[in-house]
Formats: C-alpha cells, sequence, structure tokens
C-alpha cells in the first residue's frame, strides 16, 4: 500500500480504537502535526489506512492460529514418537530377556528334579513356610550386613534347618511354601542399577536354582505345595498395576512359572497375581505382598477381611512382606526379609533392619507363629550353587572390593 500518511499508523490505529471517526481522526492530525492538507482529503487517506490495518492484523491472527495449529500437530507427534519409542524399547527389552532366559533354559542338560512323595499317617498339623522379599540380585555391604547370592544361599538353608527342625517337633508332614513376592530386587533407580549383582535373565535364573534346592530340602521330610503372589519391586514395567494381566507381568511370577517346569511332581497352587488365599488346616490364609495394606494397622486390615467376606469368603490368617521388618500381630503375621539392612533401610528410613523369615504351624484350633533370624549364617555351607555362579558369571561382595597390594619385607 502506498499512501505518505502511513507514517502515522499507529497514532491513527490508536485513535480509531479510541472511538473516534476517521473525520475526527483527520482534524486531529492535522492539528498536531500542522498538515498542509484539507480535512476530506486526509480522510479519505486515514480510511484506507485503517481498512489496510485491519486487513493486516487479520492475517497476522490467521498466521498466529496456523503456527499454533502446526506446533499443536507437532507437539502430537512428538509425544506419539515418544511413547511409541518407550514401547518399542520396553519390548525389545522383555524380547531379550525371553530369549536370554530360552538359551540358559537350553543349556541345562536336565531340567525335572526328582521330588518325593510322603504318607500321611496324621492330621495333627500342617506348618506354612514364608518366603519374603529375597531380592537375589541386590548387593549389599553395608555396616553389619552383607548380602549377595552366596549369602542368601547360606540363609535359606539356614532357613531349612530350622523349618525341619520345628516341622519334625510337631510332627508336620504337609508343607505350604508360601511365596509373598519380590523375589528380585528392583531395577529402575539409578541406585538400584548400580546395586544390581546380575542381570534380570541370569539373577532369574539363580534365584530358580536358589529355590530349587531350598524346596527339595523341605521335601526331604515332608509334602510340598507351592503358592506365591507377586510384589511390588519386581515388576517388569515402570507402573505398578492393580490388574492381574499388569501385576503378573513381574519376575516373581517368572520364577514360579519356572520352578513348575523343574519340580512338576508337586502342587503349584494357582491364583490371582496379587492376592491368593489357601485353606491350610481348616484355616483360610490370605497371601499378599503387603504394599497394599498401608501401615498394615487394624483399619487396614480390617477393611481386606471385610473385603472378602463380603464375598462369602472368611479370612482367618494374612501374611505379608514388603517392609523388611517382622510384625506378628492376631490376624496378620509380616514377615522381614533375606537380605536384612541395606542403604535404603540405613539410611531413609532409619531402621534397623535383620534377616530374618517365618514359619507359623497351623494347627486344628490353633496357630504357632515363629521368626527365624538368619542374620549369622556361621556354620551353614549354603547350598552348591558354584556351577551357576560360575555359569551366569554373578557379581559378589568380593568382586565389588578393590584388591590391595600388600608388600612384604621378610627378614
Amino acid at each position: 500500500m502506498k499512501n505518505k500518511y502511513l507514517i502515522y499508523k499507529e497514532e491513527i490505529a490508536d485513535l480509531f480504537d479510541m472511538g473516534n471517526s476517521y473525520s475526527a481522526i483527520a482534524q486531529i492530525l492535522i492539528e498536531r502535526h500542522g498538515l498542509d492538507v484539507t480535512k476530506d482529503h486526509l480522510r479519505k487517506s486515514i480510511k484506507e489506512i485503517v481498512k489496510y490495518l485491519i486487513v493486516d492484523q487479520e492475517i497476522v491472527k490467521y498466521n498466529v492460529r496456523l503456527a499454533k495449529q502446526k506446533q499443536a500437530a507437532q507437539d502430537l507427534n512428538r509425544i506419539e514418537r515418544k511413547s511409541f519409542r518407550e514401547h518399542a524399547r520396553l519390548e525389545n527389552a522383555l524380547m531379550l530377556y525371553n530369549k536370554e532366559l530360552i538359551n540358559l533354559l537350553t543349556d541345562q542338560r536336565s531340567l525335572k528334579c526328582k521330588t518325593r512323595s510322603h504318607e500321611v499317617s496324621n492330621h495333627k498339623a500342617a506348618m506354612i513356610i514364608h518366603i519374603a522379599d529375597t531380592h537375589f540380585n541386590e548387593l549389599v555391604d553395608v555396616e553389619g550386613n552383607k548380602y549377595d547370592f552366596n549369602v542368601a544361599s547360606k540363609r535359606l538353608a539356614k532357613f531349612a534347618y530350622y523349618a525341619k527342625k520345628y516341622a519334625e517337633m510337631h510332627e508336620v508332614q504337609n508343607v505350604l511354601i508360601a511365596i509373598t513376592g519380590d523375589l528380585l530386587n528392583s531395577d529402575r533407580r539409578l541406585d538400584e542399577k548400580l546395586s544390581m549383582a546380575s542381570n534380570r535373565a541370569k539373577a532369574t535364573f539363580l534365584g530358580v536354582h536358589l529355590l530349587k534346592h531350598f524346596i527339595l530340602d523341605i521335601n526331604e521330610i515332608a509334602n510340598v505345595s507351592v503358592a506365591c503372589v507377586t510384589g511390588n519391586e519386581s515388576r517388569i514395567v515402570e507402573e505398578m498395576g492393580w490388574t492381574d494381566i499388569v501385576a503378573s507381568d513381574n519376575y516373581d511370577f517368572t520364577i514360579f512359572e519356572m520352578l513348575k517346569l523343574l519340580l512338576p511332581d508337586l502342587t503349584f497352587i494357582k491364583g490371582r497375581a496379587l492376592e491368593v488365599v489357601v485353606e491350610v488346616a481348616n484355616q483360610n490364609v490370605l497371601l499378599i505382598h503387603g504394599h497394599q495394606l498401608g501401615r498394615m494397622d487394624s483399619n487396614q486390615i480390617s477393611k481386606v477381611i471385610s473385603k472378602y467376606a463380603r464375598k462369602g469368603t472368611q479370612i482367618d490368617f494374612i501374611i505379608c512382606g514388603h517392609l523388611h521388618e517382622t510384625m506378628i500381630t492376631d490376624t496378620l503375621a509380616r514377615s522381614s526379609s533375606l537380605v536384612g539392612a541395606n542403604a535404603y533401610s540405613d539410611n531413609a528410613l532409619n531402621l534397623y533392619s535383620r534377616a530374618a523369615q517365618n514359619v507359623y504351624i497351623m494347627l486344628k484350633d490353633e496357630r504357632q507363629d515363629i521368626r527365624i533370624d538368619l542374620q549369622d549364617t556361621i556354620g551353614f555351607q549354603g547350598y552348591d550353587i558354584d556351577l551357576e555362579l560360575a555359569a551366569y558369571n554373578a557379581k559378589s561382595i568380593e568382586k565389588t572390593k578393590q584388591k590391595e597390594t600388600i608388600f612384604k619385607i621378610i627378614i
């Protein structure tokens, strides 16, 4: 647009926005700038300028709207691409994990193990052996506690030794091994990745070996059934799921299924991923990891019992883990962990924790709850997993220590 009065366009726009007519604007400009022009001529020029400015504003608005739409489309594409990348990464990781498990399984000469069947001559008592929070692939080296696969093996052997002693004392012939989750440690956070004793597939297989030895050890004196629920730390995906299909996407579930392959003659109880109810000695026992129970006070426990009561199931006893500290009440028994104290419990929770697991003697009209301390393993050799440790190149506490050369001068 060619108009010599465009130099006053900002003033014209302001005056027009204030509600002045074209003639009024022309009169103001003539007086303000001493313009030598007729009012009627200037009015026509101002009208052209105002129309030009309005059209120009509409073009700007339209361009801004187009730019916003373009940016929104770019943002959506970026989000979709990011979502696809994350999904692809997870899928690739799981494919590699499953491929590695298949390779490890294929390398085994004999998968199936022989088990024993015992005649049941009495029904005086049954036993629940509670395995909670083993975190097999965690490395711990803090004051007062060390933990790796070798330590886990010794603690499990000690646990089996005392469990068998209590079983013989009460003439137990049927045992339920109740696994309440977190068999492997989380590896989603950086400090956990740094504290891993092996990668996920190898740690899974080593965990299977340890539990296989433990189950066979118990099977020497009693018939064994195994039940398992999944925990929160051993989940494969980042977010915690509450449906069975999501909750079973979990290393606990994988280990449980692999044990079924190794020990096909034993009874493996199939139930929901997060909660399983098993009747033992005429008592309904609820297996649950514990992250669903909050502070695990009487109010939370009552809610769970009421939930099942509405479905027609009476819960007599709840067993769980999760907090790595033993607590036994009339209706709930929480086991500590196989790990014991670690950096998190020491520094974040200020919690003094010891490695321990529970056993429960289930009688017809009563129950005996027993905590077995597993912190010290002096005198216990542990299960023979040296070949597996070597084959899978698992880390140990000793491998994490820097070697120091000591020079000796002998005189």
